[in-house]
């Protein structure tokens, strides 16, 4: 893995601040920023990852945590790098939120790739900082700076029984010509005071007292409330509407309609109404009547996509995206022959809080307060849609009430931007009701998967062929994370594989969810092995193994790396990032002797299951023990997660936190989680449609363990989540003999008990 280098010019821009005090950061110039080419077409400079210090007089340490915080911790995990690094006590840090400022390089959440990207970077700006602060101190007392040593906060010289607090050094070290990254000097990792320990997030008390942290809160003097009627069908525009009556009723201020873009992550055409307040404006809406021209999405629906599939089934496109041996031949030859077609629904993201925006425009200048995993994405598809410069818009961000890829897109920002333009001069806050975010959602794509498979008579895999069937919008690319790749394991693991793909075309906003395309092919993927392993009469964690340890296919017909955000991209299996199959038996088998596989005695009604994933540059095996009454039942009795993510795990409390939300979040995905398309438009409007986990239905204990490796540190917020579907789903199977091949498994009688 290649972590991101951080040259001279741009790595510490040192300048004094109000009262002696200093100022390190890790900085780009944002005349730097839009002055490198970005005309016709050019693709943006690539943004150096950063992070502020400030340093008072007085000693007092302000740490400004640069990305979005969706309940990753983020916030608090970025900033315990650097002050480790400075070498000071985690508890006289203070941790400041930045608003999107090129500043500070790349800002977003998403993709696990916060540590991955962050670790070195953030390592060297508070390494650089405690050697400015050494720096200082030997010129102060004439002493060679290898003499010095620091702790809390203070560089002491032990000869001269000399020592100084930060703040007193701040003003002098400020004045001093940043050090070469390339010659700072990291601690070890035996060294470390901050990274490694189990520490709370910065905001948590804040969280559990109500106090106002989230884009809800946002409360502004003047400030109006909106709500906005989008078409029921995906891509509609409002032609007409009762707007002359809705200016009449109480507390409404403004009713207008929107033309929109064709962009269905954007702008999209309907009808906004601002009000006193919010409950008014929503009032109003319940008398709203709107003439919509559907468009021609209107004739989607899950059924027609499942018929569609079904008569796509059996044909095999051309071309393989990827094709290894002869698959052919191969299953002529095996001794068991396994067929399955497995199938998975469109999902809503069901993040807590929903979406939401506070803008105002005046004298040309947008302003923005809102929870975004992209804020410069946001700020980019304001300025096309509204006509105005980046330059004119400054994005606050706020704490975001999960997010779980959501927020990765930016629609509610965009409306809010846009109705504050229509308004002019005053704020005015967006909200979004449940049944909007139900559905408006970019789903979470459903799929179709036709496998067939061999095992020879020694129980070893000797083919295996897939026919994907997934979704376009344009006719001639899988679109929003519909899309997979020929390297997704067992790609590249069995000498005679095939990976074939369909696409049906549809008008469905879709996109990223935790773990995208991840969290459900494992569901595939990691069920169908566990067929082959029942049928070749062998140990389903052992026939994993046995897996693993074959060598590596050479493809004859690689498909094309995906795209940045697709699925494939960043999850491995060849493409993007190479899967590593020692890293994986490793974590199979700490899963293995920690759950006790194969040795403990279950009661009738009881089994264990067992499932793998690579995904965001992460190794997670799990195993789930299930029991399941006559009744289908389902309770799930624990959960152990081995997981590798590398050398260092920076906050265990949240590392931790991470995998129990994402075996919960995983839970949901495979009992009741479901989005029907009906008529273009989803069905499901609220949470007692599309239900999540409850808390007592949630296992009793979920063990977590980390196999530490010698590789760079990786994210956390993805990899759990994918294995956990698949576990419980093979351990159902082996207390009941019943094999789900389609979600969710409450379509199939099953239910938490």
């Amino acid at each position: 893995m290649t972590l991101p280098a951080i040259d001279r010019r741009s790595f510490l821009r040192v300048t004094a601040i109000a009262g002696g005090g200093m100022m390190i950061a890790a900085y780009i110039d944002p005349a730097e920023l839009f002055g490198q080419g970005r005309q016709g077409g050019a693709p943006a400079p690539a943004l150096v990852p950063n992070a502020f210090i400030r340093i008072a007089p007085d000693g007092k340490v302000t740490i400004i945590g640069k990305n979005p915080e969706i309940g990753q911790g983020i916030k608090t995990t970025l900033p315990m790098i650097i002050a480790d690094e400075l070498d000071v006590d985690w508890a006289s840090v203070t941790v400041e939120q930045g608003d999107l400022d090129a500043k500070y390089g790349g800002q977003s959440a998403g993709g696990s790739t916060a540590i991955p990207t962050n670790w070195m970077p953030m390592r060297q700006i508070g390494a650089g900082a405690r050697q400015m602060l050494m720096a200082a101190a030997a010129a102060q007392w004439s002493v060679p700076e290898s003499e010095l040593t620091t702790a809390s906060g203070r560089v002491m010289h032990a000869a001269s029984k000399r020592s100084a607090g930060y703040g007193e050094l701040a003003a002098k070290a400020a004045a001093l010509t940043p050090p070469d990254p390339a010659t700072l000097k990291l601690k070890d990792p035996k060294d470390f005071k901050i990274i490694g320990q189990r520490t709370k997030a910065v905001e948590v008390d804040s969280i559990v007292t109500g106090k106002p942290l989230y884009g809800l809160d946002i409360n502004l003097p003047g400030q109006l409330y909106a709500v906005y009627e989008k078409c029921p069908v995906f891509g509609g525009k409002a032609t007409a509407a009762n707007l002359d009556h809705i200016k009449t009723l109480p507390g409404v201020k403004h009713a207008f309609i929107l033309e929109g873009t064709e962009q269905l992550s954007g702008l999209v055409g309907g009808v906004a109404i601002v009000a006193d307040s919010w409950w008014l404006a929503e009032t109003a809406r319940k008398q709203l009547k709107v003439t919509w021209n559907e468009g021609k999405a209107s004739t989607d629906s899950t059924e027609a996509f499942n018929t569609k599939a079904a008569e796509l089934a059996p044909t095999l496109p051309a071309t393989a995206g990827r094709s290894d041996g002869d698959v052919d031949a191969a299953l002529k030859g095996a001794a068991v022959i396994i067929e399955a077609a497995y199938a998975y629904p469109f999902l809503n993201h069901a993040q807590i809080e929903p979406m939401n925006a506070t803008a105002r425009f005046a004298d040309g200048k947008m302003e923005i307060w809102a929870g975004t995993q992209t804020p410069a994405g946001a700020r980019n598809t304001v300025a096309m849609t509204l006509s105005l410069q980046p330059t004119d818009i400054n994005i606050h961000m706020v704490r975001i009430g999960g997010a779980f890829g959501r927020r990765l897109y930016n629609e509610q920002i965009v409306e809010a931007a846009a109705i504050a333009k229509q308004v002019g001069g005053v704020p005015v806050q967006l909200r979004w009701t449940r049944a909007d975010d139900m559905t408006h959602d970019q789903f979470r794509p459903a799929g179709y998967h036709n496998l067939k498979a061999g095992v020879d008579a020694s129980g070893k895999i000797v083919g295996w062929r897939n026919h994907f069937i997934t979704f376009t919008a344009n006719g001639t690319a899988a679109t929003g994370s519909s899309g997979m790749s020929g390297g997704e394991f067992p790609g590249g693991w069995i000498p005679n594989f095939a990976f074939y793909q369909s696409m049906i075309p549809f008008g469905v906003p879709t996109g990223a969810m935790r773990a995208p395309g991840s969290n459900a092919i494992a569901f595939v993927t990691q069920s169908f092995i566990d067929e082959l392993a029942h049928a070749a009469k062998k140990d389903p964690l052992q026939f994993r193994l046995d897996l693993l340890a074959m060598p590596a296919v050479a493809p004859a017909a690689p498909a094309a790396a995906p795209a940045a955000g697709a699925p494939g991209a960043g999850r491995g299996g060849g493409q993007a990032q190479s899967f590593d199959s020692a890293r994986m038996r490793g974590v199979l088998e700490l899963v293995r002797d920690k759950s006790g596989w194969g040795t403990r005695k279950l009661p009738a009604g009881t089994a264990m299951g067992v499932a793998f994933h690579f995904s965001h540059r992460g190794y997670f095996a799990e195993v789930a023990e299930v029991s399941v009454d006559a009744s289908k039942r389902v309770k799930v009795n624990k959960v152990w997660v081995a997981g590798d993510i590398g050398s260092q795990i920076i906050n265990p409390l949240h590392a931790e936190s991470q995998v129990q939300g994402s075996v919960i979040d995983g839970m949901s995905h495979l009992m009741s989680f479901e989005i029907t398309i009906a008529n273009g438009r989803a069905v499901q409007k609220s949470l007692n449609e599309h239900v999540p986990l409850r808390m007592r239905q949630a296992p009793r204990e979920i063990e977590t363990h980390f196999l530490t490796t010698s590789n760079p540190p990786t994210g956390l917020g993805e990899p759990a989540l994918p294995p956990v579907l698949p576990a419980i789903a093979n351990a159902i199977f082996s207390a009941t003999g019943t094999r789900v091949r389609s979600l969710p498994l409450a379509k199939h009688g099953f239910r938490w008990a």
